[in-house]
């Protein structure tokens, strides 16, 4: 099956992860994927294919006769998509030699250069995009595309010589779950590449620390014809609580290896309330730093209005992968050659966000994050470029190689 055939193959499968759920995978959607992807692996004749009762599904690409001693290298992507836009349902436009202009999604809506510059650079390319009514799933479904597509060439050519590959396809990413029962040792690699980046040519080692954070407030609810002194409204005092974060710190406001305070949750009424937040930050130091803030505001909230009126729940998802990686430079120095011969200009950046390769890479599994021609992730305006996808897969293609000498 070639590339766009099977991307398109996989966005047709509804695989939104819930937040909300307790159970794992949060939603069985995902599993249907799941089990798909597993058939499939069978079917173009990869080896020790399994799926756990997790989800998690593995499999092998044997190494090529003479190459078995060669590092076992692994390729990761996970399938469920953001829960933030609808993901069912998806109607993706294709358009062929992309002019460069502003792309029409449908009556109301328009994707426009002047919003979206970096449109600019995929002049010429074949883009595929949304019709504006829920999201792509490029994220990252390209990734698992790219992967699955790349693997079945290498079983198609037996001339290509290289070490043993384990591919690996996880539930539950977008919502911080995603290698919460992966097996590392199982999975058996010296190292991996999540398949899961944007732009062309990007690599990322380096990610936010990332923390939750959930505030809760008890208020007291009287009639508010007699609430004089006596009315305690937990709305009030979970937008107190935001007015005491600095402005600039939102992400509106930052940039690059700037952190940020993000609200991405007010619910209630006055008798109860709540508040959530992510904190990121690439600097551990500025991390730690942001989340004494939030508790100091909190501290400061219960001395005003007593003990047991604002409670806080902040929890710790996943740190800065390059401490993690950095001492194996080769895993990185094969990437950038990798992409040099995929005739692909590296762009080393940081990630603005995480991975489960931030996760593996502390647990055990360095592994840094490849581009996948996806962009405008987790909305109507994603879009990603099936030419800078076919360049994604060669880059795999290639450190398949690369490892194997």
């Amino acid at each position: 099956m070639e590339l766009k055939e099977r991307f398109l193959k996989y966005v047709g499968f509804d695989t939104q992860s819930d937040p909300g759920s307790e159970k794992f995978p949060s939603t069985d959607k995902q599993l249907v994927l799941l089990r798909y992807l597993a058939n499939e692996m069978k079917s173009i004749g990869l080896l020790d294919v399994e799926m756990d009762r997790y989800g998690y599904v593995m499999g092998t690409i044997p190494a090529t006769p003479g190459h078995e001693d060669r590092p076992v290298i692994g390729f990761i992507a996970h399938v469920d998509t953001s829960p933030d836009m609808n993901g069912a349902d998806i109607c993706p436009q294709i358009i062929e030699k992309y002019d460069g202009e502003d792309i029409r999604l449908n009556d109301k809506l328009t994707m426009t250069v002047a919003d979206f510059p970096e449109l600019s650079f995929y002049k010429g390319h074949t883009l595929i995009t949304t019709d504006g009514t829920s999201l792509l799933g490029a994220d990252d479904k390209a990734g698992v595309a790219e992967i699955m597509t790349a693997a079945e060439y290498l079983i198609q050519h037996p001339e290509i010589a290289h070490g043993k590959i384990r591919i690996g396809f996880t539930p539950d990413e977008e919502i911080g779950r995603g290698v919460d029962f992966f097996d590392v040792k199982r999975f058996g690699a010296v190292c991996a590449y999540t398949v899961d980046g944007g732009f062309e040519g990007e690599l990322e080692y380096e990610n936010f620390n990332a923390a939750g954070v959930k505030i809760e407030v008890q208020g007291r609810n009287i009639h508010p014809g007699y609430a004089k002194d006596k009315m305690l409204n937990a709305l009030q005092v979970v937008t107190e609580i935001n007015a005491m974060l600095p402005a600039w710190e939102r992400p509106e406001h930052t940039e690059g290896y700037e952190g940020f305070y993000h609200l991405i949750s007010i619910s209630g009424e006055v008798e109860k309330a709540a508040i959530e937040y992510i904190i990121r930050d690439h600097s551990r130091e500025k991390f730690e730093a942001k989340k004494q803030f939030m508790t100091n505001v909190v501290e400061f909230l219960t001395k005003k209005y007593g003990e047991g009126v604002v409670s806080m729940t902040l929890k710790d998802q996943y740190y800065n992968m390059r401490e993690m990686v950095e001492p194996h430079p080769e895993v990185i120095d094969k990437a950038l050659q990798a992409m040099q011969q995929a005739e692909v200009k590296p762009i080393v950046r940081p990630i603005r966000g995480g991975t489960d390769g931030a996760r593996l890479s502390y647990m055990g599994l360095p592994c840094p994050n490849l581009f996948t021609g996806g962009m405008n992730f987790h909305g109507k305006y994603e879009y990603c470029s099936l030419t800078t996808m076919h360049k994604a897969m060669q880059t795999i293609l290639n450190l398949a190689v690369l490892w194997g000498k």
